[in-house]
């Protein structure tokens, strides 16, 4: 999966790359205002990404050094009966930017998506992170304004959790 011809490989991270995945997850949280949201250690990282499976990582790196990630996991449309990638989070250094690296990631989880049969490739994106919201415009990335995104999590999970046992 690796590109060398300008400088940039990617390929799928090993959990020898569990530090520098919860760098780049702290890299992204300082980005978007919510550093201390970060719960995530190593060894939960290990444990959800390495020993449950539960979403995978490509790592780019730049002249042999890591300098962004992507972490995506399947989703699946009951419209279409088939699987799409979800892409979590996508996160490139700063000192790593406007080399492409965004580009080939992204890039590389449609040939990925295709070659897996899914139908879709989907991510969300901050209302505020214009940057961001041109670049996904400017790869044919269409908003799903029509949408909004619920979370139910922390106590309000626990008690939904246990609610009908109440009742």
């Amino acid at each position: 999966m690796s590109n060398t011809k300008d400088n940039i490989i990617l390929r799928f991270a090993t959990e020898q790359d569990v530090p520098s995945i919860l760098e780049f997850i702290k890299g992204l949280a300082e980005y978007e205002k919510m550093a201390d949201q970060v719960i995530a250690t190593e060894e939960i990282l290990q444990d959800s990404l390495f020993v449950r499976k539960a979403a995978e990582v490509i790592i780019a790196e730049y002249q042999s050094v890591p300098a962004a990630f992507a972490l995506f996991f399947h989703n699946f449309s009951t419209f279409l009966g088939k699987p799409g990638i979800y892409l979590e989070d996508i996160y490139v250094k700063p000192e790593f930017r406007d080399k492409g690296i965004g580009s080939k990631m992204i890039s590389y989880l449609a040939k990925l998506a295709v070659e897996r049969n899914c139908d879709r490739l989907e991510w969300v994106c901050l209302d505020w992170n214009e940057p961001s919201i041109r670049f996904y415009k400017q790869i044919g990335a269409i908003p799903m304004d029509d949408w909004t995104i619920y979370r139910v999590q922390d106590h309000a999970l626990i008690h939904l959790a246990y609610q009908s046992e109440n009742d």
